[in-house]
């Protein structure tokens, strides 16, 4: 069963994004790290915009076309 992408005004936690990308968090962190998927920290919390989930897809179905 395919997790469906939230609204683009929610913010998803690290767990969120992994199982959105169907990523480690290992690789979660490594994409946060190399700027390919944008986020922000709140505290010691960190947030990414799913607006940035659809743009990196958008872009790896870019690269691969």
């Amino acid at each position: 069963m395919s997790t469906p992408l939230p609204p683009t005004h929610t913010a998803l936690m690290v767990p969120d994004a992994m199982e959105a990308l169907k990523l480690s968090r290992f690789m979660v962190y490594n994409l946060i790290r190399s700027g390919q998927l944008k986020s922000y920290t709140v505290g010691r919390c960190r947030r990414i915009p799913a607006e940035s989930l659809r743009t990196f897809m958008e872009t790896k179905l870019e690269e691969s076309a």
